[in-house]
């Protein structure tokens, strides 16, 4: 095992959650690589004078999939994100009615991966009809709304040509304890409840149909962000009047 992929796991564990790559500009939500390399902006060059730093988190990234220690998925703006096992059981449980109302291409999909998991792209399109360029966009957003409701994970890489296929793969299958147990012990408001006392972060409220309240951590960062951003202004108005 390297040492960046136990550092990796390590903050996982810690912050609860983890973009891989960072949102360019952005300083939050945090990332692996702000992790690993604080202070440093990620540059997406491939050439022979790219950063091989960026290279070395491509696959770690899949490490990291592979396992099984946190869970992976593309889920924050359809990023790659990392969860610990501790914070997903919380989100398996508040995002279960968005999974209880699959229908149509999603509930295909899900039934193909319940059966046989993990498949790569090639074959989840193969098995449910969906191959070619005429399905393409019926597919995305069957894809999109099992990422977002945590019906399925990644778990590392498969051959698929010319390129490696992300490995997807039924939560219920692969991570069938943890999902049991969360179930058995947390209700869907306890879940959410608990999401809402733990997470700044208002997009990632929004994803699992929380709102922020005036009591809420997201809520109260987001009181104190306009309140700087109102003094801020009052302050430039000032001096343009003693000017």
């Amino acid at each position: 095992m390297s040492r960046n992929l136990e550092r990796a796991i390590q903050a996982v564990e810690k912050k609860g959650w983890l973009l891989v790559f960072p949102i360019p500009e952005r300083a939050e939500p945090a990332s692996v690589w702000s992790f690993l390399h604080p202070g440093t902006k990620m540059r997406w060059e491939w050439d022979e004078n790219g950063d091989d730093r960026v290279a070395k988190l491509w696959h770690l990234r899949r490490e990291l999939a592979e396992s099984k220690r946190v869970v992976y998925s593309k889920w924050y703006r359809g990023r790659a994100t990392l969860f610990s096992k501790k914070m997903f059981k919380y989100l398996w449980v508040a995002t279960r009615p968005q999974r209880d109302g699959f229908r149509g291409e999603a509930r295909e999909i899900l039934d193909l991966l319940e059966m046989d998991s993990p498949l790569s792209t090639k074959d989840i399109r193969r098995g449910t009809d969906l191959a070619g360029k005429d399905n393409e966009r019926r597919y995305s957003a069957a894809m999109k709304e099992l990422w977002s409701s945590f019906a399925i994970v990644g778990v590392g890489e498969v051959d698929d040509g010319a390129f490696p296929s992300l490995a997807h793969a039924a939560t219920s299958v692969v991570f069938e304890e943890l999902c049991l147990e969360a179930e058995r012990t947390i209700d869907v408001e306890a879940a959410k409840s608990w999401l809402a006392e733990n997470i700044l972060d208002r997009t990632f409220l929004k994803n699992v149909g929380i709102a922020p309240t005036a009591t809420t951590p997201a809520a109260s960062e987001a009181t104190k962000s306009g309140n700087k951003s109102g003094r801020r202004l009052k302050t430039k108005a000032l001096r343009k009047r003693r000017r």
